[in-house]
């Protein structure tokens, strides 16, 4: 552990007193930007513009998005993209309806509006997009006008006021928490969809097998991830400096922190459980930690691995239908 990073051991720790805990949480907003609308809609359209660059056909009819956040919002954006069900499973439940509503509302008028993408962020898709920065290649005037028709933007409005019922065509389930991949329906959902969020999943492992399980055969992952030590070093990769026991005083009782897994981890996994890997996007940074610092569990991290910030990957669930329905919990 870096001698600077001491005073995470003490903010873990005060998350055992009662009363410290709001001291010890780490930087950062508990929603991950989704309680904006202009974010919700940067995601949705980053993730499918990739998706059709990459070989996805028909937009998705139904969408299991891992770690919502502070609202619905990214399945409210592809909800009106044209995507019937939507699935949204959380560890803590953060949106509440009247967020879910106002952001609604708001994607509504951007999509109507054709509005281009918020901001130029990680991974640069403006190449796949129309000199107004907005895929119309994908979202075409016929399926914005169905999938924008007052009636179905009345009936999302009426799901979202109430997750769990179906409104006709449209149905939006809310599990936060979310324990068991029971919560779907095997060989079910065309695609499952996760942004900045399985960097901070304990069990991975059972992860990867549940998305093997929901999907479809040739159904889709898309998952942006970062490696950084999200606030708890000063240096981006300074995670990896902490031995066992100080990384768990670190953490303390909070509920999530980064895994520490490394990009290729999550590449191992979507291999064992069946996806073919289509699109594997990295970025990566200099300025962290040097080797010598590196804590003994992860001193054989690959260079490629130590220096990863970021990736983004999309993989396609390989395997015949029924792989995966041996998935637990």
């Amino acid at each position: 552990m870096l001698i600077s990073d001491a005073k995470q051991l003490l903010k873990g720790a005060a998350t055992y007193i009662p009363g410290l805990y709001q001291l010890a949480t780490p930087r950062g907003k508990h929603s991950g930007g989704t309680d904006k609308a202009a974010y919700c809609y940067e995601v949705w359209m980053k993730h499918l513009t990739l998706l059709g660059a990459n070989g996805l056909g028909a937009m998705p009819v139904a969408l299991a998005e891992l770690g919502p956040g502070g609202s619905l919002g990214v399945g409210a954006a592809a909800l009106l993209s044209g995507v019937e069900r939507y699935y949204a499973l959380d560890l803590i439940e953060f949106a509440d309806v009247s967020r879910n509503l106002m952001i609604f509302d708001q994607l509504v008028e951007m999509f109507r509006s054709r509005a281009p993408r918020p901001s130029k962020g990680w991974p640069d898709y403006d190449r796949y997009l129309d000199t107004n920065l907005f895929p119309s290649h994908i979202l075409t005037d016929d399926i914005l006008n169905r999938s924008l028709a007052e009636d179905r933007v009345g009936r999302i409005r009426q799901a979202l006021s109430a997750p769990g019922t179906q409104v006709g065509d449209i149905l939006i389930s809310y599990e936060a928490p979310w324990q068991s991949a029971a919560t779907i329906q095997p060989g079910t959902v065309d695609l499952v969809l996760s942004h900045t969020v399985l960097e901070c999943v304990d069990d991975l492992e059972l992860i990867y097998r549940a998305c093997a399980l929901w999907l479809k055969p040739s159904g889709w992952i898309s998952h942006q991830m970062g490696y950084s030590s999200i606030g708890y070093s000063r240096k981006w990769n300074g995670h990896w400096a902490y031995s066992e026991p100080m990384w768990a005083l670190a953490v303390g009782k909070r509920p999530y922190a980064t895994n520490r897994q490394p990009h290729s981890a999550h590449v191992r996994l979507m291999q064992k459980y069946g996806f073919d890997v289509v699109s594997e996007l990295k970025a990566y940074r200099e300025n962290g930690i040097r080797r010598s610092q590196l804590a003994s569990r992860w001193t054989e991290l690959s260079d490629d691995d130590f220096a990863c910030f970021a990736s983004f990957i999309q993989a396609v669930n390989g395997r015949a239908p029924g792989v995966g329905s041996d998935v637990d919990g």
